[in-house]
């Protein structure tokens, strides 16, 4: 129940020991701020690395060759494997129902011109599944489809950024577009959430680019993704299967790490998860040991405070005080400087984090920030704490006979 000469005497307390009562507050306020800022600066550590997934599928793997680096059954090292149209078969028929997309890649660069704007970009060479591993959007017209891989036709999509470069505030769709003196039919525009130089590429049928720049079926990479209900761990062994099934087929050392190159989101995510778990854990460490000391902070100044107020308790308990009403006076203090030094500096952490924005990219921080709730709850188990540490002091306060504590010097 609220008691006004109660939160009176308080207050007066509180204004004849300003600095006693600074002091108490800075010390919270600094705990909890800390534990903020610390806070905010590993989720934004947390947010750098998961912006390395964003732009793909989260179940996707790569598939790429190189030269070997060791002789194996006649063979000698630095040969050079290649990758075929036929190895997107040999993927799904070893692999039956594991696989949900699956795309080739061949890179290849070109000179587009609109009117009088030109300008250089990489061209994807892929097939219709593409749109999904790289979680492309479209923003007008379609992406590749089946017809454009299997009729190899001559249509492209570019990205927004290709759009506003060559056509400015042109629509691109469908509009040709000239590659390398080819003209090329625009039906689709997309964005990416991989930023500028995702979104400065052009997207044209895998097939079409092996008939026009090399009439082949050589392929630069092959990407897949597996099936979503495999756990992390299955995903990682499904990974080492293709690469050994590669190894097999092309007669390569199991030991050589050159030839057949096999890379899973899986195992990458794996890793980062227990690098976060290894930056939370010392975020957090170091965020408890402020708030201990914080603690420490509001018993140590509670305990000085209820020994210079010695006298002043005797006397209350000289005019019939109960001991109930003196350890109930101390710890309502002590709470009332808790609760708002420690609002203070979560206000204070919070606005230097929106201050900090993004300022801190090159030290791979991005957007830090706070769950409110946390800090709440951080701020409650401070507030708990500092009762615990108050009420010991004030526990013995209470217990003084008044004849002692009024002979008190």
């Amino acid at each position: 129940m609220f008691d006004k000469d109660r939160w009176s005497e308080i207050f007066q307390a509180i204004g004849k020991n300003k600095l006693r009562t600074v002091l108490s507050g800075f010390t919270v306020a600094l705990g909890i701020l800390i534990f903020t800022v610390l806070l905010g600066m590993g989720n934004g550590l947390h947010n750098s690395f998961l912006t390395s997934f964003v732009d793909d599928a989260q179940n996707i793997i790569f598939v790429r060759m190189g030269r070997t680096s060791k002789a194996y059954k006649g063979f000698q090292e630095g040969r050079q494997i290649q990758l075929k149209n036929e190895d997107m078969g040999f993927i799904k028929d070893n692999n039956i129902g594991k696989v949900e997309h699956l795309t080739p890649r061949v890179y290849l660069n070109g000179n587009a011109k609109y009117g009088k704007e030109s300008g250089s970009y990489t061209i994807r060479s892929v097939n219709q599944d593409h749109q999904y591993l790289e979680k492309t959007i479209m923003m007008k017209g379609r992406y590749l489809n089946e017809a454009d891989v299997s009729e190899r036709t001559k249509n492209i999509v570019i990205g927004r950024l290709v759009e506003k470069d060559l056509f400015k505030r042109e629509d691109a769709l469908e509009k040709y577009l000239e590659m390398d003196g080819i003209a090329y039919k625009i039906v689709g525009v997309y964005q990416d959430s991989g930023g500028d130089n995702e979104e400065r590429m052009i997207y044209l049928s895998y097939t079409t680019a092996q008939l026009l720049f090399g009439n082949n079926d050589h392929l630069d990479q092959i990407n897949l993704s597996y099936n979503m209900s495999m756990s992390t761990e299955d995903a990682i062994a499904f990974s080492e299967k293709i690469e050994n099934d590669f190894k097999q087929k092309f007669n390569v050392a199991p030991d050589d790490q050159s030839a057949v190159r096999v890379r899973s989101f899986a195992e990458e995510i794996k890793e980062t998860m227990i690098i976060l778990g290894g930056i939370n854990f010392f975020v957090f460490f170091i965020g408890i040991g402020t708030l201990i000391s914080g603690v420490i902070g509001i018993g140590n100044i509670m305990t000085f405070a209820v020994k210079e107020r010695t006298k002043e308790l005797g006397i209350r308990k000289a005019l019939g005080a109960s001991p109930k009403s003196i350890v109930a006076m101390i710890l309502q203090e002590a709470i009332l400087i808790t609760v708002v030094a420690g609002y203070l500096g979560l206000v204070v952490g919070i606005v230097s984090l929106k201050l900090i924005g993004n300022g801190l990219e090159d030290f791979f921080i991005l957007n830090p920030y706070v769950d409110t709730g946390i800090i709440v709850m951080a701020t409650m188990c401070l507030i708990i704490a500092g009762l615990v540490a108050g009420y010991i002091p004030a526990r013995r306060a209470a217990r003084i006979k008044p004849i002692i504590a009024l002979n008190d010097e």
